[in-house]
């Protein structure tokens, strides 16, 4: 009998105890862990997430910078077509000027006027055509150059490291492969 009231002693115990407890819970314990997992957040959030998170902002708008340079340059790359075309057209109309002119005075002079004027003609088309590949070629250059240091300071963003001559050289090659590509 003395077991029996016993056992039902400690089962009343148990339950006074109550559920945390029956389990084990150790409320020091406990509330250490939540404050130091506060703690762990908030220096992570400070030191970790925060200048994380800078980075990808400020690589985004270095690239969101390189796309619009690359527009720019697009468009007055399209520009300079444009004038370059301009200019033959010129040219040419010139060109159409002066033989309509020669072929009026031919009959007025003799073979040699006629065949001057024409080479006049030829001369300012050669010069004018001379003009417009020049230029032409001028922004491409232009072009191809900005381009390169371009990818070259994105690539050096992106990679975080020093960037040989070699290396430089390289990837403007490839780059401007595929570009022209």
């Amino acid at each position: 009998m003395i077991t029996l009231l016993a056992a039902g002693a400690d089962a009343a115990a148990a339950a006074d105890t109550g559920l945390l407890e029956t389990f084990g819970v150790n409320w020091k314990l406990f509330t250490f862990q939540l404050i130091n997992f506060v703690i762990v957040i908030l220096v992570l959030k400070k030191f970790a997430f925060g200048p994380i998170t800078a980075m990808l902002e400020q690589r985004r708008k270095r690239i969101a910078e390189g796309e619009e340079k690359l527009k720019r340059i697009e468009t007055q790359l399209a520009e300079s077509e444009e004038s370059t075309a301009a200019a033959l057209a010129k040219a040419n109309d010139d060109a159409k000027r002066l033989i309509e002119e020669a072929k009026q005075s031919s009959i007025a002079h003799t073979e040699e006027k006629t065949q001057e004027a024409i080479g006049k003609a030829q001369e300012i088309l050669t010069k004018a055509e001379a003009t417009a590949k020049a230029e032409r070629a001028q922004m491409v250059s232009e072009l191809k150059a900005d381009f390169g240091q371009l990818v070259v300071s994105a690539t050096t963003a992106v990679t975080g490291k020093v960037l040989t001559d070699d290396d430089k050289k390289r990837i403007n090659q490839e780059a401007l492969t595929t570009v022209e590509g």
